[in-house]
């Protein structure tokens, strides 16, 4: 096993954990998930190949899928505020 896929394995493990935690911390750890799986996923595939870079960001975007959801409605809203 990859380091790359090693760090992969611990940032999922470090989310589940997470996720048990109080309601009021998890967007602050959802913030640093994304900041440090940003690079990590770019690591991952670097390594390991494409095939395993969009397994971790599928398993990323699982794991982190409200933002995502609120980042979509943002985006959404900014696109119909400006008319196109």
């Amino acid at each position: 096993m990859t380091l790359s896929l090693l760090l992969a394995c611990l940032w999922v493990l470090l989310a589940a954990v997470i996720g048990v935690l109080p309601e009021k911390l998890h967007w602050i750890a959802a913030f640093s998930l994304i900041a440090s799986g940003i690079p990590l996923l770019g690591f991952l595939t670097y390594q390991s190949g494409p095939l395993w870079g969009l397994i971790a960001l599928a398993a990323g975007a699982s794991t982190l899928r409200w933002p995502l959801f609120y980042l979509g409605r943002w985006l959404n809203r900014r696109r119909r505020s400006t008319g196109e």
